[in-house]
């Protein structure tokens, strides 16, 4: 059985956008048929007190029969496998892949929190989230059209 996962894309380090490609070729792995959809890419400020550059953000959307766990694993695989160093929090990164929503389901795990924690206050999230599908309904039954401000699409430029 199949189940659609929304992945959030992110990256700052070492060519951003084609870090982000590139991902997007392994994640087509992990979907049935190889079939996924993607946002348009945006260009946000990083989050924290960290100096660094700006990130490139997007949102995958794809059917996949990974269980979350296992789903969580692929793409740390995949983040490790483009370079990805976990030294400070918020900080810089060839490339972060999060779970942000897998179908209507609540997991609330050492490892693995979905819907991802802080989805509803980031435009880089809910933005290209919205790109792909602005009916969403999250599972705490918000429509995710109703989190996203003006303020938000002014914090973003699309690329």
């Amino acid at each position: 059985m199949s189940t659609m996962a929304y992945v959030a894309l992110g990256a700052n380090l070492n060519e951003p956008v084609q870090q982000i490609q590139h991902a997007v070729l392994a994640l087509k792995s992990l979907a049935i048929d190889s079939i996924i959809t993607v946002s348009p890419l945006y260009r946000s400020v990083p989050m924290g007190d960290v100096e660094q550059p700006d990130f490139v953000n997007g949102v995958a959307q794809f059917n996949t029969d990974l269980e979350p766990l296992a789903l969580l694993n692929a793409l740390q695989e995949i983040e490790n496998a483009q370079g990805r160093v976990r030294e400070v929090r918020w900080g810089p990164r060839t490339l972060d892949l999060d779970i942000l929503l897998y179908e209507q389901q609540v997991i609330e795990e050492p490892r693995l929190t979905i819907p991802h924690y802080g989805m509803k206050q980031r435009s880089f999230v809910l933005i290209p989230l919205a790109d792909i599908n602005p009916q969403l309904i999250l599972p705490c039954k918000t429509e995710l059209k109703s989190l996203i401000t003006r303020e938000m699409r002014a914090e973003l430029i699309q690329i």
